[in-house]
């Protein structure tokens, strides 16, 4: 990456304020900045670094109006962090470069690569599957039969897609991920033990979706687990069989959905939430981290906190009860005690 603020300010459609012919090859954070990098300013508690930055060049909001003398270039952009991970994207990323089909890779003669697809050493791809054009497999990918991925997919090391199962467009998934595991499935007998139910579905992620690293996506019963377009995922998130997530839901780290609840797009879930099984979740709603959710919400856009979940504002407002029980107790207590002198006196 080497241009000039000028060039980068046409490119962003943004205004510049300072010297044009500064020259940008890295990018930095605002606090970490260094000649010739490139920050943003998005969160306006990091402000105060942008008046002792040595980054040369800065985006900001369009609307931000600097409190000191600023030595460094600014360019004035509708939205700092989307245009800072345009040019990450366009300039920073080599694996879209990846070309080719690695030593010691194996593909199975029935299955059919688009153009300028990229597979890795020790990858594996199984009979009738189909990659898409622009598509990077790195090594150690297992794809399993007639799996189906779409065009300009990321399939980061060692992560496992089993039979049948389909990715769309534009997908992103990280290290370790397994897609199309058996959903938890088992019968229980007379005798207490259990039998295995086959699990004859498969997974189907649309377009636009990330997934992170050690994720998994459980296989349906019979149809589909739907991950639906937009979706990100976050690492080490579990999602059952059946399970639908709706579009452009955002997942935080160690959540976990059970099987065969439907959840709305747009919905946010926190780390550590815990969502039970054949539940139907409005669109539009947010849970706090370690919320449990084990009823049906039928409203939406609405935010949830706690175990069982609450809305959020009778959450807090229990919470502030709570942490006044050691007071109130010692109160009664004293109470008590105050009553038992008077009875014997």
């Amino acid at each position: 990456m080497q241009i000039t603020a000028q060039e980068l300010a046409v490119l962003l459609g943004g205004e510049l304020i300072g010297n044009g012919s500064t020259v940008i090859n890295t990018v930095s954070k605002i606090e970490e900045g260094a000649t010739g990098s490139l920050s943003f300013l998005a969160n306006p508690k990091y402000e105060e670094h942008l008046y002792h930055t040595k980054s040369s060049v800065v985006l900001v909001n369009k609307s931000f109006k600097p409190q000191q003398l600023v030595s460094t270039c600014l360019i004035l952009v509708d939205d700092p962090y989307a245009s800072f991970t345009f040019l990450l994207e366009k300039f920073s990323n080599p694996e879209t470069q990846l070309s080719g089909h690695e030593p010691m890779s194996f593909i199975d003669t029935e299955a059919k690569l688009g153009l300028n697809v990229y597979v890795g050493a020790f990858a594996y791809i199984s009979k009738g599957v189909v990659v898409g054009d622009n598509t990077k497999i790195f090594p150690q990918v297992f794809l399993g039969a007639n799996v189906r991925i779409g065009s300009n997919c990321i399939i980061y090391p060692g992560v496992k897609i089993y039979h049948d199962c389909i990715l769309g467009d534009n997908c992103i998934i990280h290290a370790s991920t397994v897609i199309g595991s058996d959903g938890f499935g088992f019968a229980p007998l007379a005798d207490r033990s259990y039998k295995k139910i086959p699990q004859i579905g498969n997974v189907r992620i649309e377009n636009d979706v990330e997934i992170g690293s050690n994720c998994s996506i459980d296989r349906a019963t019979m149809g589909s687990t739907i991950i639906k377009k937009g979706v990100k995922l976050d690492n080490l998130i579990q999602v059952a069989h059946n399970v639908e997530v709706g579009e452009h839901t955002v997942m935080a780290g160690q959540a976990g959905v059970a099987g065969s609840t439907k959840l709305g797009k747009y919905s946010v879930v926190g780390g550590q939430v815990a969502i039970a099984g054949h539940l139907q979740i409005a669109d539009g709603n947010q849970f706090g981290g370690q919320s449990g959710v084990n009823a049906n919400i039928k409203d939406e856009n609405k935010k949830w906190f706690g175990t069982p979940v609450l809305e959020l504002r009778d959450a807090l407002r229990s919470g502030a009860i709570t942490r006044r029980l050691p007071e109130l107790l010692s109160r009664i207590e004293a109470i008590e005690k105050e009553l038992l002198m008077n009875k014997k006196a």
